[in-house]
């Protein structure tokens, strides 16, 4: 198996623990506070992540270029605007469609690679992107008695609007990402997607607390007080990152989206042997089709 793919599942198990962490802070401090975290504690992170990368590989600090700077500021907004979108999905009554469109982010992950960096997707990653998102589409929508097949009819509906506006935007800062990352040009993919994740994040950290700063400074004090699980987002968040960007230098954004899929199985192991609950059918077969598609990618690429 090849490293990137195992760098991908690791970043989504890491990243599954943000999420849970993450989740909880909404409850006790503002939007964008929690979004905040994820960004402003995960600076340090970042780049003790990129100094340990660099004396490992015994390498130097890559020349950031014109090109490198306009990757990271398409990529870091389309994120922001992203989970903005993602948000609002989640503040809806019924998001259960909208949830599904998100998860066509490997598409359009593929879409934009082919558009901005002329990569074209192979007959592998074609199927294993295809049979990843079906199965995470039969999971998300396991509970609505209309069915997946009602999909086809909900794009008016605006919460698939915007789930697809959020996957659009993901998709976007995906493959943004890799560009800034393959634009450094070396010295190798460690460290490359260390600088991409230090430069990005820093970034993203200034326009949350600009943001911040002008909506709801009491925020602060929220943020202030829950510094301990504001610091573990920040650390698994940086990780998961760095590993998402160190990935998406060795192979396409879509590639990498498609076995980040897996991240589901995360959730539903939790749910299954923690919390002991059922799974239904769809949500099996669900589960088994996501691994189907990262087994095609494992041994094809």
């Amino acid at each position: 198996m090849e490293i990137w793919i195992l760098i991908t599942i690791a970043a989504a198990f890491v990243q599954n623990i943000r999420s849970s962490l993450q989740k909880h802070l909404r409850g006790q401090m503002g939007t964008a506070g929690a979004t905040f975290v994820r960004f402003g504690f995960g600076v340090p992170f970042a780049f003790i992540f990129l100094a340990i990368a660099i004396t490992a590989t015994g390498t130097e600090l890559p020349v950031l270029k014109g090109a490198f700077f306009g990757w990271i500021i398409v990529a870091s907004l389309a994120q922001i605007f992203g989970q903005v979108l993602l948000i609002m999905l989640f503040a809806m009554r019924n998001f259960a469609v909208g949830s599904a469109y998100i998860r066509v982010e490997p598409v359009l992950a593929a879409a934009f690679g082919f558009a901005l960096l002329f990569e074209t997707p192979t007959l592998p990653l074609i199927i294993a992107v295809a049979v990843s998102v079906v199965g995470v589409l039969l999971i998300t929508m396991a509970h609505v008695e209309a069915g997946i097949w009602s999909l086809a009819t909900a794009v008016t509906k605006r919460e698939a609007q915007i789930g697809l506006a959020s996957a659009a935007m993901f998709g976007l800062a995906a493959v943004s990402f890799r560009g800034a990352s393959l634009s450094l040009g070396g010295p190798n993919f460690l460290v490359q997607g260390g600088v991409t994740l230090c430069v990005a994040i820093t970034l993203q950290a200034l326009i949350m607390a600009l943001w911040i700063a002008i909506k709801d400074p009491a925020d602060f004090k929220r943020i202030a007080v829950k510094w301990k699980t504001s610091t573990m987002v920040g650390f698994v968040g940086a990780l998961a990152s760095f590993g998402w960007y160190t990935a998406m230098t060795l192979e396409q954004a879509a590639a990498v989206k498609a076995v980040a899929q897996i991240e589901m199985l995360f959730a539903f192991a939790t749910s299954y042997f923690v919390f002991k609950e059922q799974m239904n059918r769809r949500e099996i077969t669900g589960c088994l089709l996501i691994v189907c598609g990262v087994l095609v990618l494992a041994l094809t690429r």
